[in-house]
């Protein structure tokens, strides 16, 4: 059974809120396998998970995620304008630089993930699939007499993923994000067919998703619900600018910097069990129940079950760490408590501190 990629909490993305990215033409290649829920319309992967999750560790390969919607803002207001309503300090940021940075409703709770690079003239962003829409509704119901232009991208610019270390050319003219876990790039969505052959082998989103597991960094949907405060999964410093001000939820993110604690906190599992099933999204986390667990991980016959404190966001199998996943629990769940996943039993490691 393929990890649960499934985006059926609330506030998750969803193919209702806007079309996604037209299907990949890399789907007809030999051997992918289309991926699921958030993941439609590309490759979850080309026959071989674990190789293709080696190759990208290693710094070669590609991957398709043209599924993803891009949004790009023109003008010469639009980085001063972005700048008063995002979580990120971008009314300054460099031409080239990477940046991500959300969208936040008036109580702090995250409606929107966006990972930018300006290039000088353009400001280019990709979002989770299907959400574009919503947010360039909300950009333009705050363009006010900013000289900005806000434009839907996805129908002819294709991302793709080439991991860090990863010596293939990008083709000049063409935005690029480049990070620490490698470069995302805004290809024209009529090369992607030829850039994919020269540039393979390509890797499916469940070894993209594995090595995210891995790197302990959230996704919009996923590790994210209808109440997420940006202080739970990790958000604070990397998407969200504590020094400046003038967005939307900025109240909250400073309230509970300042005074207190986030209810719940993000958690990387290592699982114990059969690799046949893995907990899909929204699986209930429990503490390990009265009693412990038998070898295979179950619980032990007459074991009292334990109370549920949060719920599995992604589980993946990765190549050298085996059943992997990542969770949202309540923030006094002791580092050190054994959890159930489901029926899966779970040693934590802390992600975001209690």
């Amino acid at each position: 059974m393929e990890p649960s990629t499934s985006a059926a909490a609330a506030g998750s993305p969803s193919s209702e809120d806007a079309p996604a990215g037209p299907a990949s033409p890399l789907l007809s290649l030999p051997g992918a396998v289309a991926g699921e829920a958030p993941d439609e319309g590309v490759a979850a992967h080309y026959g071989d998970l674990f190789r293709e999750q080696r190759a990208l560790a290693d710094g070669s390969g590609m991957v398709d995620l043209s599924h993803r919607g891009v949004v790009t803002v023109t003008g010469g207001d639009r980085l001063a304008w972005l700048h008063l309503l995002l979580t990120q300090h971008v009314s300054e940021l460099p031409a080239g630089q990477a940046t991500e940075a959300l969208v936040l409703s008036a109580h702090g709770h995250v409606e929107h993930a966006l990972y930018l690079v300006d290039d000088g003239s353009t400001t280019w962003a990709h979002v989770e699939p299907g959400t574009q829409g919503e947010l360039i509704a909300y950009l333009e119901s705050m363009k006010f007499f900013y000289r900005v232009d806000v434009a839907d991208r996805t129908a002819d610019t294709a991302v793709v993923h080439l991991p860090a270390g990863s010596i293939a050319e990008v083709p000049e003219g063409v935005a690029v994000r480049e990070t620490a876990y490698g470069r995302d790039v805004f290809l024209p969505r009529a090369d992607l067919e030829s850039y994919a052959r020269e540039h393979g082998p390509l890797a499916g989103t469940l070894a993209y998703e594995a090595l995210r597991v891995e790197g302990h960094r959230p996704r919009f949907g996923l590790e994210t619900d209808h109440r997420t405060i940006p202080h739970e999964v990790g958000w604070i410093g990397s998407a969200v600018h504590l020094d400046k001000g003038c967005y939307r939820g900025q109240e909250t993110v400073a309230r509970v910097q300042n005074l207190g604690k986030p209810p719940r906190r993000l958690v990387f599992l290592h699982l114990d069990g059969s690799e046949v099933h893995l907990p899909g999204h929204g699986t209930p986390v429990r503490l390990a129940p009265e009693g412990g667990t038998a070898g295979d991980g179950a619980p032990e016959a007459g074991a009292a079950e334990g109370r549920q404190v949060g719920f599995v966001t992604t589980s993946a199998r990765h190549h050298e760490l085996g059943p992997i996943a990542l969770a949202l629990v309540k923030r006094n769940v002791p580092v050190d408590a054994p959890l159930m996943a489901g029926d899966t039993a779970a040693a934590q490691e802390t992600v975001v501190e209690p």
